[in-house]
């Protein structure tokens, strides 16, 4: 299934149908009256997650989702159906925004939760309604009240515990590769990764999800490369690991330039806790290996972690690092949400 985090829709709630225009007319009955009944109501737009999606691609090949119109009224005081609502489904993490791509609508994170988007017309009365002692015979009915239509943007964010940065060919695919059961695209040359990839990594008695994002490279905030539309899937988890490539001539600008795009993008990731780690130091002597690690210690003003995917050497201790992150953050959730709140009458 091809990943798509980004989609364009169209919606419109139904119309409300027309009240009935309609005078009772029975034999043996002498005095009939208006009996015209209301129209019923149009149907809503709602977007509700679910849990099997885990991608948007529904919503390449249909942007277009209308709700039925209500049924008009009819005689003898019968009013008119409602008409269905329209059910838009979503995967957990889907934020839906105003055509403008800015103004944040809805934020859907646990399956269940539905929230209505555009709001069916109201029905029309039927001229029953409008009977009194002064109009006995109304001849008039109300119309039913058109629905809204409008376009929306849904924007997926993955819901992941930890992320993965750095850049290109850092050694990112072949470390979830390495953890999890995920199969990454894996190649010798940069942006082998096109869109994110999840997997679940145990580590010890803990499980969490960790997500691997394509590269960053320099301007990536202006554009370059494959710019930073898919920083948004980072932006939930609660610990980034940030792979600094050993190979590489100036291990502190590698880390540099990610962190500075990091900022770029939105201050929200440079305050996450951040694990820094040398990747592929298999490929290098004792004496080069020991130089960069100094070098990156210096420039991110903490001690690396050292590990190679391939060898398997210090992944274990990466991962009880993020594991261990991620359950101090949860029990400080777990403990915000058990302060009691003030009493209130």
């Amino acid at each position: 299934m091809k990943f798509l985090d980004q989609a364009k829709i169209y919606i419109k709630s139904g119309k409300g149908g027309e009240g009935s225009i309609s005078f009772r007319r029975e034999k043996y009955i002498e005095y009939g009256g208006p009996d015209g009944g209301d129209g019923g109501r149009g149907g809503d737009v709602i977007i509700e997650c679910v849990q099997n999606l885990n991608t948007l691609i529904d919503y390449r090949y249909q942007q277009h989702f209308k709700a039925k119109n209500g049924t008009p009224g009819m005689g003898r005081n019968r009013s008119g159906p409602s008409g269905d609502d329209c059910v838009i489904k979503v995967p957990p993490g889907t934020q839906v925004y105003d055509e403008d791509n800015e103004t944040l609508l809805a934020d859907l994170q646990e399956p269940g939760q539905r929230v209505r988007i555009a709001k069916g017309g109201n029905g029309g009365f039927g001229n029953a309604h409008f009977k009194s002692p002064t109009n006995q015979a109304p001849r008039h009915a109300n119309p039913g009240q058109p629905g809204e239509e409008l376009t929306i943007w849904l924007r997926l964010k993955l819901i992941a515990d930890a992320g993965l940065v750095g850049l290109p060919n850092a050694g990112k695919s072949t470390f979830l590769a390495a953890v999890s059961a995920a199969k990454p695209k894996i190649a010798d040359y940069p942006f082998t990764t096109l869109h994110p990839n999840l997997g679940v990594v145990r580590a010890g008695s803990k499980d969490f999800v960790l997500a691997d994002i394509p590269g960053l490279i320099e301007g990536a905030s202006e554009g370059a490369g494959l710019g930073t539309r898919f920083l948004g899937h980072v932006e939930r988890t609660r610990v980034l690991l940030h792979l600094v490539d050993s190979t590489q001539e100036d291990v502190a600008e590698a880390y540099e330039t990610v962190r500075s795009e990091l900022e770029a993008y939105d201050d929200v990731l440079i305050d996450k806790p951040e694990i820094v780690a040398l990747s592929k130091i298999d490929a290098l002597t004792e004496d080069e290996l020991k130089k960069k690690f100094d070098e990156l210690k210096q420039v991110c003003n903490k001690r690396p972690m050292l590990l190679s995917a391939v060898s398997g050497k210090g992944v274990d201790e990466a991962l009880y690092a993020i594991a261990a992150y991620i359950e101090e953050a949860e029990k400080t959730e777990s403990d915000e949400d058990a302060e009691p709140k003030p009493w209130r009458p």
